[in-house]
């Protein structure tokens, strides 16, 4: 059974590791619900609390997938969604980012009832919107608090002015944010201002988008609806740079008796206790293979062998391609 850590300091409790919802219903080949809401219950089994989506999966459909998941066991999970990404529709036409307050109250709306709950335990404002002020947009999430629909605020792909500008509104209790032992920019600057202001980090993308597994092919492989075509660190020699970082780490997990998905998660478990990583996975093979990772205990050797490994700042290719890059706030 996985253990419990505190995320800032507005008393939210959760497993040391999250289940990232979201390739279970896009963007990382085809969808099985059956399989999904099967990974869901397995991880109640094994621990897990903190469930992660976003009205933005799917769109829709990963916030209706986990509200029929834990239509019986609601109390058991700590839901987290998310509002204001840019999302192509099912009919073709694209909706983009949008945090005006009006809005915001229509969005938890909806989300409330394709989750099938009467609150949320933590609302993320998903990217930020550079038409709307972030004071005026935690101002209407403060007001959701106030109301009981929502528990808990959160940031995703902040920097640290945004961090202390919202912060100042309303107490965040959660930033989220790419992190991974091949991921780092977090640590020269909105780490520190979170533990400063006593806000917890929830990392997304652990295994570097699948690629510190080792099993990630070229992106032209992929299908054009499947997010790893697009990703620049899997394109031309950015993929061949990259690959030789995995094999590393691969090498490293090997002479430890680990899989190298479960050394990287590991490594963000050491991090720090106001650290929770949530790695994604649809099937039930992958996530107790990853849940194992918390179990781990990495000398300061091994830490030291994992830095030589994968040198900070070593990656090839941006983390996104230029058009969602623009979204990121650093």
């Amino acid at each position: 059974m996985l253990k419990t850590r505190k995320l800032g300091r507005q008393g939210l409790e959760v497993s040391e590791l999250g289940l990232g919802c979201m390739g279970m219903s896009q963007w990382y080949g085809t969808p099985d619900d059956r399989e999904s809401v099967a990974t869901i219950h397995r991880g109640l089994g094994l621990g897990y609390t903190l469930f992660d989506t976003a009205e933005a999966y799917g769109p829709y459909d990963n916030e209706i997938l986990l509200g029929r998941a834990l239509a019986d066991r609601r109390e058991q999970a700590v839901i987290a969604t998310k509002f204001g990404f840019p999302m192509k529709l099912k009919d073709g036409t694209t909706a983009e980012a949008d945090s005006r307050p009006e809005h915001i109250v229509e969005v938890v709306e909806a989300s409330l009832k394709r989750l099938g709950t009467d609150y949320i335990d933590i609302l993320y404002q998903h990217r930020l919107d550079p038409e709307v002020p972030i004071e005026d947009v935690v101002g209407a999430m403060a007001d959701l608090v106030r109301q009981g629909k929502v528990r808990h605020l959160g940031l995703c792909e902040v920097g640290e002015q945004t961090i202390r500008r919202a912060h100042a509104v309303h107490p965040l209790t959660v930033v989220q944010s790419e992190f991974s032992v091949w991921e780092r920019n977090l640590e020269d600057g909105v780490l520190p201002v979170l533990r400063e202001l006593g806000i917890g980090l929830v990392g997304f993308c652990p295994l570097g988008r699948g690629f510190l597994t080792g099993r990630v092919k070229r992106a032209e492989d992929y299908p054009e609806d499947d997010f790893r075509h697009h990703d620049p660190r899997l394109q031309g020699a950015n993929y061949d740079q990259n690959m030789a970082i995995a094999a590393k780490i691969g090498e490293v997990a090997a002479s430890h008796g680990l899989t190298p998905a479960q050394l990287a998660i590991a490594w963000v478990l050491h991090q720090g206790d106001d650290i929770v990583p949530i790695p994604g996975t649809k099937r039930r093979t992958y996530l107790e293979e990853n849940t194992r990772a918390a179990e781990v205990v990495l000398s300061a050797d091994t830490l030291a062998e994992i830095e030589t490994a994968v040198r900070v700042g070593a990656v090839a290719g941006p983390r996104y391609n230029e058009r969602m890059m623009a979204y990121i706030d650093r």
